[in-house]
């Protein structure tokens, strides 16, 4: 599939036509509720959707960092910084080009100071009242996981009263926000240490939030839910984000497997009526077929289940009508009997 920057043929692809496109995505992000909370983090700009293919940036206060994954993007560096700065008067701007992507088209990682520099404080942002630190520099993609904003949003909504289960928890987002909603405890389950470092210090920095009800773990996750089930444990709410398994639809059976069996022990561990939130942010797999899957799973597991809502990214995160391989995530939210 070919990269394009317009369908217009006598349009000029020069510095002017970078301004109008990264200023007219600024605009858009300006009419999202999301953008009135300038504590927040935010996605600016979103590839393809925004007519702007090979090209990320996200908003982290006075903070951007930038992703360029193509080649075309690569060779306007210094205009799409230029861009960006006139049209948001941000101080900062970090380049985090290292994605596996860049690669396929010859492309060598690049990270670095564009506009700025490192400041000696964290990098701090407010969700839906939770202060979360960001690491921009070695977090993963641009330092933390903007695309599931409302499904945090959501989970706080549901957590009240339940016994919740993270998998894949990362930095602990989703934990937070469990607990900003009266969960009964967390546990949290990521292998790697940093990351859940960081998930401890992010709780440190909520002490509005119980930290006597969170429990984290350092562990393989497959291996941990299969120690969970022999222990008899049980939960009311389990949440499974696991990372990418399928880049690519090459990837698909391989990564199909792998999401099968991560969902059949979800299924396992839950309490009658409890819920399942479960995702996949694999390019390769499809919603039809993620969604047969989790059907798949859930029979394995024994358990009757129904979709109660299907999630995705939000709103600063737009799929354009002929770009549908932008719709990256996909979820489900699954109640069984």
């Amino acid at each position: 599939r070919a990269r394009v920057w317009s369908f217009d043929g006598e349009e000029v692809i020069d510095d002017a036509f970078f301004k109008r496109r990264i200023q007219l995505a600024v605009e858009r992000r300006q009419l999202l509720p999301e953008a009135a909370h300038g504590e927040g983090g935010l996605r600016l700009i979103h590839g393809e959707s925004d007519g702007l293919p090979g090209l990320i940036v996200d908003r982290y206060g006075d903070t951007l960092v930038v992703q360029l994954t193509a080649t075309g993007p690569e060779k306007w560096r210094s205009a799409i910084v230029g861009a960006l700065q006139r049209a948001t008067d941000c101080a900062r701007i970090y380049e985090r080009s290292d994605s596996d992507v860049r690669r396929l088209e010859g492309l060598e990682p690049v990270s670095g100071w564009l506009l700025g520099e490192a400041s000696d404080e964290a990098l701090l942002i407010v969700e839906n009242g939770v202060r979360i630190r960001v690491d921009i520099v070695a977090g993963h993609k641009t330092g933390f996981y903007l695309d599931q904003r409302d499904n945090r949003l959501l989970t706080r909504e549901l957590a009240a009263g339940r016994a919740v289960l993270n998998c894949f928890c990362y930095t602990g987002a989703f934990s937070l926000q469990a607990l900003a909603g009266g969960a009964t405890s967390v546990l949290s389950i990521d292998s790697s240490g940093p990351a859940l470092a960081m998930a401890m210090a992010n709780l440190a920095a909520n002490p509005q939030l119980d930290a006597g009800r969170a429990e984290w773990r350092e562990a393989d996750v497959f291996a941990t839910l299969r120690t969970l089930r022999s222990d008899g444990r049980r939960f009311d709410l389990v949440i499974l984000d696991p990372p990418k398994f399928a880049p690519s639809a090459a990837h698909a059976e391989g990564a199909a497997r792998a999401y099968r069996d991560i969902n059949v022990f979800g299924f396992r561990l839950l309490n009658p009526g409890g819920l399942l939130m479960t995702y996949s942010c694999s390019g390769g797999i499809r919603s039809e077929l993620f969604q047969q899957i989790v059907a798949d799973a859930a029979v394995s597991a024994g358990r009757d289940a129904r979709i109660l809502r299907r999630l995705s990214a939000p709103a600063d995160h737009p799929v354009a009508l002929h770009f549908s391989e932008g719709e990256y995530l996909k979820g489900l939210l699954c109640q069984v009997d």
